[in-house]
């Protein structure tokens, strides 16, 4: 008998009717569907299936593929009570198994957890619910986010502080206590009879009694949080640290029960267990707090906004919350204010400071017409200006998401700790159940007068391999670098998508940097005009038709030409029968003349001769002008030659690659004369010229695929750096993509890097960055891994006793947080 179920999706992209039949005809085709309605008003699809052939990612992936897609929803859920990676992993399988949930990622430095969900199967309220059947608890990410956030977080440490103490307040009198007691320190009161020449004094039994007294409140009380979380793992067919904490602490507690009762002899271990659960729970605290200062970039962020705005409504001029401010509200901004939302300038000219976002120094001009950001200080002038985007869609918010989204991402590297973590706790319980039997089986003889019995012994060693071993470490090392390196960028204007691109942007070989508006300024001006004598043209007469031809291009080489006319002020006039060739040049009609102005790619191909021109064009490309040639009814009438300003800071940026070990090449669309001449200015070492937009990518494959230069082979990594919108498909090829760009619309794009700033320095400072992120990374591993590898076998050996065991657990996590911080004192 079929598991039929039913599924409602919210569809989108649907117009009429034709698409709702495309959609149902799709789904019907599936395996294991029984029926497909679909509804245009309501842009649901219902679907009937047979859940034994079928899932909800097929019936999405189909949706998809017939050219539509399905609304989906983001939780944000700050996650408590998480005790290591595997409790993280966990709690991923577990929302990941809910209907209706696309991806579950749960983040153990980060506590958080980001779900994407389908909101019409399962909702919000069901997925808090899921995470605490899990064991934790889950405090949502609403409109005070931050606020919640960083309250969840203080609660946390301050509870994690408030046990600490009563940790301590017992267990430094029950330590010192044992330790005076065991070395006859202690008046006679305190043993049972006085000491024998060569031994210990037998202390009194009701010494045992108070110990159990000091030690009990640590065991249940202090501890207790690491029994539930043991419980919980346990239930859910896992094992974590708690389960080993547990396993070790209690193993010394419940051992000296039956000796304080009086039903075996020998010597009583509660300053042990106390020891264990209180310097794990020192361990926790610091980590907690070295884990908040992980994060600081973002709340730094989050700090820049402005909180409120005064904003003009119906003539009156009122100051009201962030929050209320509206698309369209016109808001004005005094000298030394910051800007409260992303818009655009209506009156006043000042100079904004946008290095908070960044990372340029200098103040940027604004006049009105011009994109301002939120966040960003007003320096001078008195601003009035329209807000274009509000809330979650500012310029900032994206930055904030993009850099959350970046943290809460795993780095390839992590895998392998990822799937040793999996089996670890388990295998350190096996080690441990060996250590017991091979000390007590075949341990070498105790001597005669041994204040310890074959089974004493055999227990301190297995509780010392249970409390030594570390699985935090191997899962703090990866993230916590992350989201200090992605942290550390995003204060220097460069914003990882995700992890990946942070790890592989270390290990890149070759730069390929995209001439116009990354190596020069994207903004190129007429510098000289040639006619040819021939047809006795006037340069005006050559400039006007050919600006009336670019009247309607879009190309930056057209809007110079066009510009220049403009600010000559020639009278153009309205072409007809426009046409643009991609890569060659357009053509129209003018006042009944045919009018060509294109590349010398586009006269060959209509047999158009240069003439004495040829020259002109040869001497204008050796001097790394673009020459713009001009035809006439099929007759070379002359040359524009159109130069791009080269940036002030790409000569130093490329410098700076080439220190680094880095190859550099230039891809661009100029022939190949002009592009050496400003590839021999700027340093690069390969020059792809003649490349049209379209196949900048497959220049991209090849230098992956084949040698760099004539001299030396290199490995594949390869960057592109672009505008991240005309580059798109080459900065997508691109093992790593870096976009440059100066304005609100960076952190939508698509490239797995953006730099904030124009400038070409920051390529360099992100593969730095890059570099410094993976170092830290591998050392967090090698310290994590060498940790386990050396210390569980001198556990199991009997070389560490059960306390220092516990110590050396407690620091290793927070040696490898405090490694991670290091990186916030990277210059870059």
């Amino acid at each position: 008998m079929s598991d039929t179920k039913q599924l409602t999706l919210p569809i989108t992209g649907m117009t009429c009717a034709n698409c709702v039949a495309t959609v149902e005809r799709n789904l019907k085709k599936l395996d294991g569907v029984q029926s497909a309605v679909v509804n245009l008003s309501s842009e649901r699809a219902t679907v009937d299936f047979d859940a034994a052939k079928l899932g909800l990612p097929e019936v999405i992936a189909r949706v998809n593929r017939a050219g539509y897609g399905v609304a989906t929803g983001e939780a944000d859920l700050v996650i408590k009570r998480l005790s290591d990676d595997n409790d993280a992993r966990r709690l991923e399988k577990a929302l990941a198994k809910l209907e209706g949930v696309l991806e579950a990622q749960v983040t153990f430095t980060a506590e958080k957890a980001r779900v994407k969900y389908v909101p019409t199967i399962v909702t919000q309220a069901e997925l808090r619910r899921a995470v605490s059947s899990a064991g934790f608890e889950a405090v949502e990410l609403g409109g005070q986010a931050e606020d919640a956030e960083a309250m969840a977080r203080e609660h946390e440490i301050n509870e994690q502080r408030r046990l600490l103490i009563v940790g301590l307040v017992f267990t430094v009198p029950l330590f010192l206590f044992a330790m005076a007691r065991d070395f006859n320190l202690l008046p006679a009161m305190f043993y049972e009879m006085a000491p024998m020449a060569g031994m210990s004094a037998a202390p009194a039994p009701w010494t045992n009694w108070l110990m159990l007294a000091l030690a009990t409140p640590v065991q249940f009380y202090v501890g207790w949080q690491y029994y539930v979380g043991a419980y919980k793992a346990l239930r859910n067919k896992s094992a974590n640290m708690d389960v080993l904490i547990v396993m070790g602490s209690s193993a010394a507690f419940f051992y000296s029960l039956p000796i304080t009762f009086g039903l075996l002899m020998g010597h009583v271990y509660y300053e042990t267990a106390a020891v264990i659960i209180t310097l794990i729970k020192l361990g926790k605290f610091l980590e907690a707090r070295a884990k908040g200062r992980t994060s600081e970039a973002i709340k730094k962020l989050m700090g820049l906004r402005a909180k409120t705005a005064r904003v003009i409504r119906d003539g009156v001029e009122a100051e009201v919350s962030i929050d209320d401010v509206r698309v369209g509200d016109m808001i004005l901004v005094k000298p030394g204010e910051k800007i409260p939302v992303d818009g655009v300038v209506v009156e006043g000219r000042s100079a904004i400071d946008e290095s908070m976002l960044t990372g340029e120094s200098l103040p940027v001009e604004k006049k009105p017409g011009d994109a301002i950001i939120g966040a960003t200080l007003n320096k001078l002038g008195l601003l009035k200006f329209e807000a274009t985007k509000v809330g979650k869609e500012t310029a900032l918010a994206q930055i904030i998401k993009l850099v959350e989204d970046a943290q809460g991402s795993k780095a390839p590297i992590q895998k392998m700790a990822d799937q040793v973590s999996a089996v670890f706790v388990p295998i350190v319980i096996g080690i441990a159940a060996f250590t017991f039997a091979g000390w007590y089986f075949f341990g070498p003889a105790l001597p005669v007068n041994a204040e310890i019995d074959n089974f004493t012994r055999a227990l301190i060693y297995m509780v010392a391999v249970l409390v030594i071993a570390c699985p935090c470490a191997m899962g703090l090392a990866t993230p916590t670098a992350i989201m200090v390196g992605t942290g550390k960028g995003a204060e220097a204007g460069i914003l990882f998508r995700n992890s990946e691109a942070l790890e592989r942007a270390g290990k890149v070989s070759v730069v390929i940097l995209d001439k116009t508006g990354t190596i020069t300024k994207g903004q190129p001006a007429v510098t000289d005009i040639i006619t040819n004598y021939e047809l006795q043209i006037t340069n005006e007469e050559l400039l006007r038709l050919a600006a009336s031809v670019e009247r309607g291009s879009e190309h930056p080489l057209g809007e110079s030409i066009w510009a220049e006319a403009t600010t000559r002020g020639l009278t153009l006039v309205e072409p007809a029968g426009f046409k643009a060739e991609a890569g060659h040049g357009v053509q129209a009609e003018v006042e009944g003349r045919s009018v060509i102005v294109g590349n010398k790619r586009m006269f060959e191909a209509r047999g158009i001769q240069l003439g004495n021109l040829e020259s002109e064009v040869a001497r204008l490309q050796s001097e790394a002008k673009t020459a713009m040639l001009v035809a006439i009814d099929n007759h070379a009438a002359g040359i524009i030659a159109v130069a791009d300003t080269i940036k002030d800071s790409s000569k130093d940026a490329i410098a700076d690659l080439h220190k680094m070990g880095l190859k550099v090449a230039m891809i661009t669309g100029d022939n190949q004369k002009t592009a050496a001449a400003i590839a021999k200015q700027v340093g690069v070492d390969t020059v792809l010229a003649e490349v049209l937009p379209e196949g900048k990518s497959s220049e991209v494959k090849k230098l992956q695929n084949q040698i760099a230069n004539r001299q030396s082979s290199i490995a594949n990594i390869v960057a592109m750096v672009g505008d991240g919108v005309n580059d798109a498909p080459a900065l997508a090829q691109a093992d790593v993509g870096l976009a440059i760009g100066t304005g609100t619309d960076v952190a939508m794009a698509a490239a797995p890097v953006t730099l904030m700033s124009g400038d070409l320095r920051g390529v360099a400072r992100a593969i730095h960055l890059s570099r410094k992120t993976l170092t830290t990374i591998k050392q967090n591993l090698f310290w994590a891994f060498i940790y386990n590898v050396i210390l569980i076998p001198a556990a199991a050996l009997g070389y560490l006793n059960p306390m220092l065991a516990a110590g050396a657990m407690a620091f290793s996590s927070v040696f490898v947080v405090t490694n991670s911080l290091r990186l916030r004192s990277v210059k870059i």
